[in-house]
This record gives C-alpha cells, structure tokens and sequence, in this order.
C-alpha cells in the first residue's frame, strides 16, 4: 500500500513539471505533435527507471557520510558527498546515451524528429531533479527510489503527453494572435497546474484530524479544580470584608 502511495503521489502531486516546473525546456520544444511526445515521454521513463535505482546505490554505498564504512572501519569517516552531481549526471550520460543507440537503430524516424533533445535528456533537470529529490526523500530501500523513478516518469510522460494533445487540437482554433505559440502554451501549462493541484488532498484527506487530535489531548487545564475552589474562597473572603467596610461606613 506504501509503495502504491508512493507512486500514485509521484505521478499526480509530486508531478516533475505540474509541481516543481522541472524539464520545461524539453516539453515546450518537443510538444507539438503528440507522436514526438509520446516517444520523448517513453525515452525519459525507461531513462529514470533505471538512473534513480542507479542513483540510490551509488548515495547509499558511496556519496553519503560513511557510506564507505562497508570497505572497513577505517573508511568510516570519509565523504564523498561532494561528488554527487558529477556522479549522478555521468550516470544520466551514460544511460542517455544507451536509449540514444537504440532509438536510432530501432526508430529512426523518431530519432529523426526528436534531434538534438534526445541527448539533451542527459541534462534535462527533470531527470536530475528525480535522483536529486529521491536523496532528499531518504527513501528506506531501492524499491522504493525505483518506484519513485518510475512515477515520476510517467508523471512527466503525462504532462507533455497532454500538452501535446492540446496544441494539436488548439493549432486550428482562433485563438488570439497575442496568445499564439508559446503565450498559449504557457497559460494552458499553469491551468494544468491548478488542476494537478487538486490531487494534493487525494492521498492526505485523513491526515489533518489527527494533528487537532493531538494537541486536544496534550493541553493541560491551566488551574485545577482545588486552585479554582481556593480562588472562588478567597473572592468569598473579599466581598464579606467589603461588606463588613461598608455597614461599618454606614453606622458611622
């Protein structure tokens, strides 16, 4: 159930372009026509498939403190934390460049049609983003970060599949000439956005009981039922010594 959570979350709410804007500059280039879209989308989710997992491997047994501990006790306190994005983006390189190969040899006329952002994908941010967030999340295994690789993929297959779709329909309505190209493209991106927005409660609908829950119970009457029975005696004792001060004023 965790790790459906987790995919579901990666896809729709922790979505790469509709939440964090990463990897823009690859879905408005190569979102005019649905058949470049699809084919980009699938290159970036087999390439985070397997540079996250990757990724994971290298931050756990080599880049964090002590991640070297496993070669001896005297390794313990080295760290290579300095080497993560030269280490995660060779990784990204590496893979680009296999699915690069294999579009050519396979689809050439995709390969044709996505020229030069096929190899961009090595530095597309959304691809770096992924590794990057999955070392912030501290994920507990490499299922995890392999099932967060793959959301987020789909995630970003999702967005420029959908723009795509949109500018295809969009090319032959009227739209204004101040809007046209990237103008309308921009506007249909953050209205998408709004919408994407709404999943943030989807897996979080529960969670906010619980903290009111809480904070009832770990407050603490401020006086207790002894201090309030001596305040209410002691405003008692008050009002008979001014009604004593008062019918002795009086008689005098």
């Amino acid at each position: 159930m965790e790790l459906l959570q987790l995919f579901l979350k990666s896809i729709f709410i922790d979505n790469m372009v509709f939440a964090t804007f990463l990897g823009m500059c690859s879905y408005l280039a190569v979102s005019k026509k649905v058949s470049t879209a699809v084919g980009l989308g699938a290159a970036v989710i087999f390439v985070m498939l397997v540079t996250v997992p990757l990724n994971f491997l290298l931050d756990q047994y080599l880049l964090r403190p002590g991640a070297l501990v496993w070669l001896g006790e005297e390794y313990a306190d080295y760290d290579l934390s300095f080497l993560t994005f030269i280490l995660f983006i060779a990784t990204i390189a590496t893979m680009v460049q296999l699915v690069e190969m294999i579009v050519e040899k396979f689809a050439p006329a995709l390969y044709t049609s996505l020229g030069i952002f096929l190899p961009l994908i090595a530095v597309n941010c959304a691809i770096l983003g992924g590794s990057l967030f999955m070392q912030q999340k501290e994920f507990n295994n490499i299922t995890e970060a392999t099932v967060y690789g793959v959301g987020s993929g789909i995630g970003w297959f999702l967005a420029i599949l959908a723009i795509a779709a949109i500018r295809e329909k969009i090319r032959y309505s009227n739209v204004p000439p101040a809007f046209r190209g990237l103008g309308m493209t921009f506007i249909l991106t953050g209205l998408m956005a709004i919408g994407f927005m709404s999943f943030g409660g989807m897996l979080s609908g529960g969670d906010s009981a619980e903290p009111k829950k809480e904070l009832v119970e770990n407050v603490e009457p401020s006086t207790s039922i002894e201090e309030k029975v001596e305040i209410v005696s002691d405003s008692t004792e008050v009002e008979q010594i001014a009604n004593d001060s008062l019918t002795q004023t009086v008689q005098e």
